[in-house]
């Protein structure tokens, strides 16, 4: 299994979706967008490759934030390749970057440096901060990329081929990720919220699909029903993600919708309410 390490809004996420060839995990121009263990499947032709998107590394501000990043601890022990994903325009290596290859010592782990956004940078300054990480660690191999680009796609998925150890297919070929259509519902809504609602709201949001039912129209075309709550911290956050005379809530529900049906290959009928659930984001019980 190939684990993503790298600090929050690096395109952890962005990667994945492109190496896998489906949308699995939300993204937004937002910090902390995954928030659970996400696996995404590739299935070639004498290999399957088995990739986990974690959440990114942060500074804890609440019990939800520790699980995020007791997950990802978690997940760089037990994988088999790590695959360190950092900015090609940073100018040093930042606490969480620091904080990161710690763990990676700690592991002795085979890791992959990948450098994403290079279209920002220029050759001189790519070769710094390749010369600045492979100070830090024995990398493997470094892989400069843009995660936004298909033709890179080939390039990181070879370079992960040549570490495949001989094994048994752990997913069918059929398969591209191990969430469940409900949970990529959820994310699916979570992601319009992130990317349309002001920066105090979204990380106060969490979304929950209710029901989930495979119907007909009335032209007996198969339909999924799914009825979906946004859960929010305060009463004012209520407010803001329903809209005035209820724009934003439509908005955001006719986003998602369009996008599951483009994921799911089949109509969906999408319902959304808002409610307040004071301090979940301390809750255990709530998020697990």
């Amino acid at each position: 299994m190939y684990q993503f390490a790298g600090r929050t809004n690096v395109g952890k996420s962005t990667l994945i979706n492109l190496l896998v060839g489906e949308k699995i995990a939300a993204i937004a121009n937002k910090v902390q967008t995954t928030r659970t263990q996400i696996r995404g499947i590739v299935n070639r032709e004498n290999s399957q490759i088995i990739f986990i998107d974690t959440p990114g590394i942060h500074k804890p501000k609440a019990k939800l934030n520790e699980n995020m990043i007791e997950l990802s601890w978690d997940a760089i022990q037990n994988c088999d390749v790590i695959l360190f994903l950092i900015e090609a325009d940073s100018k040093e290596i930042g606490r969480g970057d620091i904080k990161i290859l710690e763990k990676i010592r700690e592991s002795n782990k085979k890791c992959i440096l990948i450098i994403n956004k290079v279209d920002l940078v220029n050759k001189e300054q790519l070769a710094k901060i390749i010369d600045m990480y492979k100070n830090e660690y024995d990398f493997s191999a470094v892989i400069p990329i843009s995660a936004m680009k298909m033709k890179y796609r080939e390039v990181v998925l070879a370079e992960i081929e040549k570490n495949l150890k001989p094994g048994p297919a752990y997913y069918d070929k059929e398969e591209y990720t191990d969430q469940t259509l409900r949970q990529l519902a959820e994310e699916t809504i979570r992601e319009k919220a992130l990317i349309l609602l002001r920066d105090e709201v979204p990380h106060g949001i969490f979304v929950k699909v209710e029901k989930m039912k495979l119907g007909k129209t009335q032209n007996k075309e198969e339909i999924y029903n799914i009825e979906a709550v946004i859960y929010c911290l305060r009463e004012s956050h209520k407010g803001i993600i329903i809209g005035k005379k209820g724009e934003m809530l439509k908005k955001i529900g006719r986003m998602a919708r369009i996008d599951m049906e483009k994921n799911f290959g089949i109509k969906v009928n999408l319902k959304t309410w808002v409610k307040v659930k004071e301090d979940w984001i301390n809750n255990e019980k709530f998020f697990e």
